[in-house]
Formats: structure tokens, sequence, C-alpha cells
């Protein structure tokens, strides 16, 4: 139903939207020092003042909460959808060939510049959605609206401010994704650890380890020292357990220690395959080392069997499971540092559905307290979960399988997004899985006709949904 009404509307408004995209787009709005006022800084500010005005030219009433948040709505009825999008961006970084990040360009059937996708693109699409839905003058039973964030980059504060004044709306979604529809979000553990024992005199021994930069980023460089081994021998063994490992060592000397440097490659921890694990790489090394028995030694000992290199699933640590809906639990140790008479450690777990306090962090603790290591993480992130037969789903399924032409199905993963924590949100749109937009890199962009398409989804999904 309006189908044809809702694609011919948004066909004529194609350039009006690009240009709306442009000038959100020219603005900076990566997160910036506090302001009074402006919490996340003057760009963030700016970007809503721009969008806000943007939506009451078309009519729209708006609401600004603090420059936290600023809302559109489509009429004063009943709540009944709330479309959650963001108009912060990452910073620009360096590489950009196609345009500067904060002038955008349309070319070859692409927007190119920082937020395109990344959010301020979806953001306009969803507020043509509700344009073309009021203008066309389809009756509407209850509301629709527009929420705009500025802080979904950063740790989503943004929300945690507007959703302590407002309640959610029955059905959200987010158009921070793609298609088509991202009901599971997994949880996560990010599990700190600790251990202590005597310092030790006796030789060969390592003096400190160090590896990781972040709990969610698999390390791709790893460093031990050590006092007391031969250097020949050292090397040799390295290098012949590089091909085993899949890790690059490089033996040297450093202020009268010897230094063992391991090389892998980053990668994102709810995909710790991606990536190639230095930490564990280089603790399977130190394993095999002839260094003199001690506590230190016993704790590297318990670490490789609770976290042997290449367990990306927590079988060692008794955490291993799995479901239909979600798929396999993760794991990544991330971060570790060692000196002669203590070690901290982080790592980074994503949890399927089935996965309870009961069977994750209370078993962690039990196998590693048996160990004499400390585990000082109590609770874990839930997953999130909208079930895939409700009419909720099955409403955006369906909107997206009219204009895409192709099967709806709905997607699970492992990393959080901006409705994770709201009951009955799920992500939706707004690019095709295959379309790699640059998020977060150089020469970030939004195909033209996918943002086109996405408002006529977007417009179809509140007619179904709200008329």
């Amino acid at each position: 139903m309006y189908k044809e009404k809702i694609s011919r509307y948004i066909d004529a408004h194609r350039k009006e939207m690009l240009e709306d995209i442009g000038a959100l787009c020219r603005i900076n709005s990566v997160k910036g020092s506090y302001r009074i006022g402006k919490p996340y800084g003057e760009g963030c500010s700016e970007a809503l003042r721009a969008a806000l005005h943007i939506a009451e030219c078309y009519g729209f009433s708006i609401n600004n909460y603090d420059n936290y948040v600023g809302t559109v709505d489509m009429n004063d009825k009943e709540a009944q959808l709330d479309i959650l999008a963001h108009l912060d961006v990452v910073p620009a970084g360096d590489g950009w060939t196609v345009t500067e990040p904060f002038e955008p360009v349309v070319k070859d059937g692409k927007i190119y510049g920082r937020g395109t996708a990344d959010d301020k693109g979806p953001a306009i699409a969803a507020l043509y959605a509700m344009r073309a839905v009021n203008e066309l003058g389809i009756p509407m039973k209850k509301n629709v609206r527009l929420i705009l964030g500025t802080d979904e980059e950063c740790g989503s504060s943004d929300i945690t401010h507007y959703y302590s004044v407002e309640k959610e709306a029955p059905m959200t979604f987010s158009p921070d994704a793609s298609f088509p529809v991202i009901n599971i979000e997994k949880g996560r553990i990010g599990g700190n650890f600790t251990a202590e024992f005597e310092p030790s005199d006796r030789l060969p021994k390592m003096v400190s380890f160090h590896s990781g930069t972040k709990t969610n980023v698999v390390p791709g460089a790893a460093e031990a020292l050590f006092e007391g081994l031969d250097g020949d021998e050292t090397e040799a063994l390295a290098k012949s357990m590089e091909e085993e490992l899949g890790i690059r060592f490089t033996v040297s000397s450093e202020d009268g220690c010897l230094k063992i440097a391991a090389t892998g490659e980053n990668g994102h921890a709810m995909a710790p395959w991606k990536g190639k694990n230095a930490l564990t790489g280089l603790l399977s090394l130190i394993e095999r080392l002839p260094l003199a028995e001690c506590g230190q030694v016993k704790a590297v000992r318990a670490l490789n069997r609770l976290m042997p290199h290449g367990d990306w699933y927590g079988e060692a640590l008794g955490i291993k499971m799995s479901d239909e809906e979600s798929g396999e639990l993760t794991l990544a140790f991330s971060m570790l540092d060692i000196s002669e008479k203590s070690l901290e450690g982080e790592f980074d777990s994503r949890c399927p559905i089935c996965a309870t306090k009961e069977n994750t962090i209370d078993v962690i603790r039990e196998k590693m307290e048996a160990d004499g290591i400390s585990f000082n993480t109590e609770e874990m992130k839930p997953p999130h979960h909208v079930p895939a037969d409700s009419e909720f789903v099955k409403t955006l399924l369906a909107a997206y399988e009219k204009y895409s032409g192709r099967k709806g199905e709905c997607i699970a993963i492992g990393g959080g997004t901006y409705v994770h924590n709201l009951k009955n949100g799920v992500a939706f749109g707004a690019a095709l899985p295959e379309t790699e937009n640059h998020m977060h890199g150089p020469d970030e962009f939004a195909v033209v006709d996918e943002l086109t398409m996405s408002a006529k989804i977007f417009a179809q999904v509140i007619v179904d949904l709200c008329c």
C-alpha cells in the first residue's frame, strides 16, 4: 500500500535529500571538550542545531534535550515508533583521496565524506521518509519520532540522558548498520584478572611482559624482557615456532636483557580469528623457554592452559557454548602486563543468548582461582534479542523485501549498536549487506541508490506500523 506514491516522492526529492546530507556532513561533529550548554563541544552542538532546523523547515515539531539529543515528531499522537540515529562522527583521519573529509561530494553514484554513511546520511533518509508520509497526506494513527543523538561514537551518554526523562517507544530501529535486520547482539564479558607472586632471583627469568592497547582489540604486538637466556638458542626456538603460531618473532638485546618482540595482526575482538594474536603467541613461546621455576612461570603456564593460542571460543576456560540463533561464544585474550611480582590482564568475550552469569562468570572465576589467579569481573553485559517472529521485525523485513527485491532475514552480531539496551530495538539499514562504506576510515561513502531505497523502506515501515 502506497508503494508507488512513496517511490515517486522520494525519487522526486532525491537531489534535495543529498543537499541536506551534504549540509550536515560539512559540519565537523567529532566530539569535543565540554562547554556550558554544549556537552560534546561546538561541532556536535552545531550539527544538532542544523538538523533540527532542517526538520523544522519541513513542518515538524522539534525538541532539544540540553544539546544531548534532539527529536523530530510527526504528530502529537500516541508513541509507536522511534528511529534512533546520530550526528556525531569519528575523527577524520588521514588518507582521503576522493575529497576532504568535511567537503562532501557526489561522484560515481556515491556521496563521499565523513558521516555520509555513519550516520548523517541515514538520519536524513529517515527524515525524508517522515516527510514523504507527511506531505503525501497519508493519515496517521500514531506518532513517529526521529531521535538524533550526538555521542554514539564515544559511549552513548546522550541516550542515557534522553531516556532518563523519556520512555522508550514500543518499537525502535536504528539506521546505523546494514540491512536486513540485526535483531541479536551478543552479550559481552570484559574480563579482568590479577595475580601476585614472590619475586625470584633464579636465572633464567622473565623481567617483564607487555601486550595490548584496548580490551576489544586482538593485539598485533607483544614484547618481553629476560635475564640469563642464551640469545642464539632463544632465536632458534623462536624461528622454529613462527609457522606453527602464525606469529613473527624478533630477538634482540636491550639494557642488558634479551628482548623478544612478537608481531601478529590486529583484529576486532568480536571476530578474533581474523587477527593474529601476538599476546598468546608470545606466551606460547615463553612456556617453552628454559626459565627457572618460580611463581611467575607457574602463572604463565596457567594462562597458556586457560586461554591458549588459537582458542577463540573459550573452550579451555570451560565456557564454550552456542545456540542456533546467535551462534558461538567468542573470546579474545587482549591485554597483559607481567612484572617480577604480579600480573594483570584482560580478555573480551562475546556471549550468545544462552549465556548467563552462572555458565560464564562463575565458571571462569572457579577455573582461574584454582590456579591462583583472581578474576575481578562481577557481571556480564547481557545479550540483546528481539524475537524474529515479532510483528515489528516481520514488518521491517517485509518492507525491505518489497523495495529491495531481496529475501529478508535476521542477523546476529558480536558487536553492539545504538539500540543494545532498548527492550524492543533493532538495527535496520541503511546499506545493503555487501556494501563496504569505509565507515571510520578514509573515503567514507554512502551509495546514493541505497540511501534513496532506505528512505522508501523507512516510509513504508512508518505506514505499516503507524497508519
